[in-house]
This record gives structure tokens, C-alpha cells and sequence, in this order.
């Protein structure tokens, strides 16, 4: 994921920053920091078109369930019609229409189920992802503002 590249790149630049002497302040480009959080927030919209798509596909998995049940339903619904000629295969059909209806609806909440399963574990991931970021983008930015506190302080000491 291009994000934890960019994030990586941001520890590898603190790391690597030249330290204040006697102190734990580092010196970093802050242009070059600033580079890399635009680019973070430009990867973002990425992670949240993503969610978007997998909330369509899960609706229109439900649409496709809700179809099928329908269809199973009409298909019963016509076979119950043709067979209206006689009592005995009248009930017969009206048990078959029953148990047609009840496995069309146990499909049909199994579909939902399913899907509603995916897209739940899907959305965790990515929430638990843009958790993770935030943590990071603000663990960053504190060390920022403490690196420019530091520079401040420096510039005022040299004056």
C-alpha cells in the first residue's frame, strides 16, 4: 500500500535527520516532509472510493438476492396456477409453493448475510487502516512541530 510507503519514508527521513547536539532534536527538510503528507492525503481518496465500491457491490449483491428470491417466488407462484385443476395436486402445490417461498427467503437472508459478513470485514480492515494512519500522520506532525520548536529556539539562541 503506497500510504505505508510514504509513512515509512517520513520515519526513514526522522531517522536519519542530523540531531541538535546535546539534545534530541532533529533537523529535517521541512519541505520535504510537507511533500510527503500531500502526497498521503492525495493516496486517501484512494482507500475511500474503495469502501464506496465494496458498499455498491454489497447492495448490489442484496438487489441480485432479492431478484432471485423473487424469481423463485414467481416461478412457484406459476407452477401453483397450472396445477389449480385438481384438489389433491392443489394442495400439493400450495406445500410446494410453501417451501419454495421459505428456501427463496432462507437464500435470500443467506445472500444478505453473506454479504453484509464481506463487506463488514472489508470496511473493518480499511477503518482499522485509516486508524492506524491517522496514529501515524499525528505522531509525525508532533515530531514536526517539535522540530521546528527546536529550530526556532536555535535561531533565537544565534541572535
Amino acid at each position: 500500500m503506497e500510504i505505508f510507503t510514504l509513512l515509512e519514508t517520513l520515519e526513514d527521513i526522522l531517522e536519519k535527520s542530523k540531531t541538535v547536539p546535546f539534545t534530541d532534536k532533529s533537523i529535517v527538510s521541512k519541505n520535504e516532509i510537507l511533500d510527503i503528507i500531500k502526497e498521503i492525503r492525495l493516496k486517501l481518496p484512494d482507500e475511500l472510493k474503495q469502501a464506496k465500491w465494496i458498499k455498491e457491490e454489497r447492495e448490489r449483491i442484496i438487489s441480485e438476492a432479492q431478484k432471485d428470491a423473487e424469481d423463485i417466488v414467481k416461478e412457484a407462484e406459476n407452477r401453483i396456477i397450472s396445477m389449480i385443476d385438481e384438489h389433491e395436486i392443489t394442495k400439493q402445490a400450495n406445500e410446494k409453493k410453501k417451501e419454495i417461498i421459505a428456501t427463496a427467503n432462507d437464500m435470500y437472508r443467506e445472500y444478505e448475510n453473506n454479504a453484509n459478513a464481506y463487506v463488514d470485514g472489508v470496511l473493518s480492515d480499511v477503518e482499522e487502516t485509516m486508524i492506524k494512519l491517522c496514529e501515524v500522520i499525528n505522531t509525525v506532525e508532533i515530531n514536526l512541530q517539535n522540530r521546528i520548536e527546536t529550530v526556532k529556539d536555535e535561531r533565537k539562541r544565534l541572535k
